[in-house]
């Protein structure tokens, strides 16, 4: 059991590691949609690991499905609700940071 709890403790610590470093993305990326997705993926990949974790702490009862169905419910509604966002966005008119510095322009070189 000692290997087991070294094995979930790391996972956990992971699991934090990669939340921390998905907040600190929201933080330090200059856009929207660079934000968005620094928070969707390292959400997902810290849901995994933190839920791994805690899938070897249960005794594989009806606590182990419970949290099998949250890591489901969590890895099809977090990438579908940034989804959502960053469409919405899209749709409203927002541009990533790239379109708005390398816009091109309508000279024509000269022949």
């Amino acid at each position: 059991m000692f290997i087991l709890d070294i094995v979930s403790s790391a996972l956990l610590i992971a699991g934090v590691f990669f939340g921390l470093t998905g907040a600190v993305g929201l933080f330090k990326f200059p856009d929207f949609f660079t934000r968005i997705h620094a928070a969707s993926v390292t959400d997902s990949v810290a849901a995994i690991l933190i839920i791994g974790g805690l899938l070897l702490q249960t005794s594989f009862d009806l606590n182990t499905a419970k949290l099998l169905f949250i890591l489901a419910f969590l890895l099809i509604t977090s990438p579908t609700a940034s989804h959502a966002l960053a469409k919405s966005a899209r749709h409203g008119g927002l541009l990533c940071l790239a379109e708005t510095t390398n816009k091109p322009t309508d000279e024509r070189p000269h022949d």
